[in-house]
């Protein structure tokens, strides 16, 4: 049994000498069903949404966003002063912040958490080349002193996914055995694939501003939270119906109707959520060549494999661009490259290629029904097209360990949200797990994050994006709409491709 806390401990060391424990009593209770079992507890180590999702609850950040997407203070006390040409940020910290061991957090906890987010985190590391230091100027205050101004780094502190966590100094190394965080929930129990009960934070403080997003006041309203790994999605949408689950996340499209006209259940749909991604390996295999590269890029019947995943246009768009209309990043930068579904094409460019028939390999779950659906549809037109197609089909958690060993994969099937800043799509450094790297791209890319100029930003990521179709460092296909469901009555949890419950309730 994995449980990542002192009081955990205790209950599964008292539970299997038979002893008694006492274990608070709930008043109220919010049970929900998440697609699968995070592999970890601390956030730094993932950029799985189904890691973020719980995790937000047990640790937290200095920064977070609001529900307009701007970045807001959470564990410290304001923005920071930037100054220095964007390369001083001076960052002060609320003070009176206790972790769930009983300690108080000060600039020391900050530091050293800040310091091993930038040597293991894939976003930290990203980022790491171009901080110099991060330096205690005050008990509660800090400062991160860069080499050169990095216009994405506040989205990057705020973000929840390899998330620059904040842990007390004392528990830190390379791994953590024992999450230890300042969240409103500390972790009660785990029974791995079956349940993750969290209860309130006793000790937690609150910021005092209106809930606005995931920033502001953090009410802790239910006495605990359950996450629930329910690796169907058919089986999540019953049990929500049935009245056993109070949130279901990532349903299938086709359950919406059935939830518009359920008693005692309501479909929560995001629109427009995000995108499901083909991740490339550029370390190692099939895909580092740009020919064979181009052939997959040719190959793909986006409308197909859109159509077999959501089943309903109202839940998915055809669309190149790596942002949707209304966004400020939209432009058309090589998307004549998007959608070509020309099997022949694709053809000829593995004979041009010498493709001697090496398996493509193809690592996806069963627990995102939409990225297997496309994935199946994928593999009869690349085999078209004269590709011979592995399927893996693993459960998420194994997918998770898996994408971090490029010997094991030539793509994997992902998906994201559409995020605030492009940066903080980690694909698109060469540091990420897909290993894109060159030369043309990684100068756009630098220049785009040293950039502070709004309009001059919108200009570099047009031609980044450019990259992105002309290199094939990742294939984008095309947007969805995301359907999750509550039950009714079930109040506080804001519309979010990461929900959030600590100002939910049932009535």
């Amino acid at each position: 049994m994995r449980i990542p806390h002192p009081v955990a401990s205790r209950f599964a060391a008292a539970f299997l000498m038979g002893a008694s424990l006492s274990i608070p009593a709930y008043a109220e209770e919010i049970n929900v069903a998440i697609v699968g079992e995070p592999d970890t507890f601390d956030p730094m180590m993932s950029t799985k949404d189904v890691v973020s999702i719980v995790t937000q609850h047990l640790v937290e950040t200095l920064f977070t966003f609001d529900d307009t997407w701007a970045v807001a203070p959470l564990l410290a006390k304001d923005l920071p002063e930037i100054s220095d040409g964007g390369k001083t940020y001076k960052i002060a910290l609320r003070e009176g912040i206790t972790f769930h061991d009983g300690s108080a957090m000060d600039s020391a906890d900050v530091v050293a958490s800040l310091k091993r987010w930038l040597e293991v985190a894939t976003r930290g590391k990203g980022v790491a080349d171009k901080i110099d230091d991060v330096v205690a100027t005050g008990p509660y205050e800090i400062e991160i002193r860069m080499n050169e101004a990095y216009s994405p780094l506040l989205s990057l502190l705020a973000f929840s996914n390899s998330a620059a966590a904040i842990y007390p100094e004392e528990i830190l190394g390379e791994t953590i055995d024992q999450v230890v965080g300042t969240g409103p929930y500390r972790l009660i129990e785990h029974v791995p694939d079956q349940y993750i009960q969290l209860g309130r934070f006793d000790g937690y403080v609150s910021r005092e501003e209106a809930s606005d997003g995931a920033a502001g006041a953090r009410q802790q309203i239910a006495d605990e939270i359950r996450f629930l790994p329910v690796p169907d999605p058919n089986t999540r949408v019953e049990g929500l119906l049935s009245g056993q689950y109070d949130f279901a996340d990532s349903l299938p499209a086709e359950s919406y109707a059935r939830l518009e006209t359920a008693e005692g259940a309501e479909p929560m749909l995001l629109k427009p959520f995000g995108w499901p991604i083909f991740a490339i390996n550029h370390k190692a295999g099939l895909l580092t060549d740009l020919e064979i590269r181009k052939a997959l890029q040719a190959a793909l019947p986006i409308d197909d494999m859109l159509f077999a995943a959501f089943g309903d246009d109202n839940f998915f768009v055809v669309d190149g661009p790596l942002y949707p209309e209304g966004w400020a990043w939209r432009n058309d930068a090589g998307i004549e490259n998007y959608n070509q579904n020309d099997q022949a094409k694709a053809a000829d460019l593995l004979k041009q290629a010498g493709y001697d028939g090496t398996p493509l390999r193809i690592l996806t779950s069963r627990q995102y029904e939409f990225h297997f659906k496309m994935a199946e549809v994928a593999k009869v037109a690349l085999e078209a097209a004269g590709f011979k197609v592995q399927m893996d089909v693993v459960d998420w958690a194994t997918l998770g360990q898996r994408r971090n060993d490029p010997a094991l994969w030539d793509i994997y099937i992902t998906h994201s949200p559409f995020l605030p800043e492009p940066a903080l799509t980690s694909m698109y450094a060469p540091t990420s797990r897909l290993g894109w790297a060159n030369e043309e791209k990684d100068a756009i890319l630098t220049a785009f994050t040293t950039e502070t100029d709004t309009a001059k930003r919108q200009e570099l990521f047009s031609q980044l994006q450019g990259q992105v179709f002309e290199d094939v460092g990742f294939i984008k296909i095309g947007g969805f709409n995301a359907l999750m469901g509550h039950k009714s009555g079930l109040t506080g949890v804001t519309p979010s491709p990461w929900p959030f419950f600590w100002n939910a309730k049932t009535n």
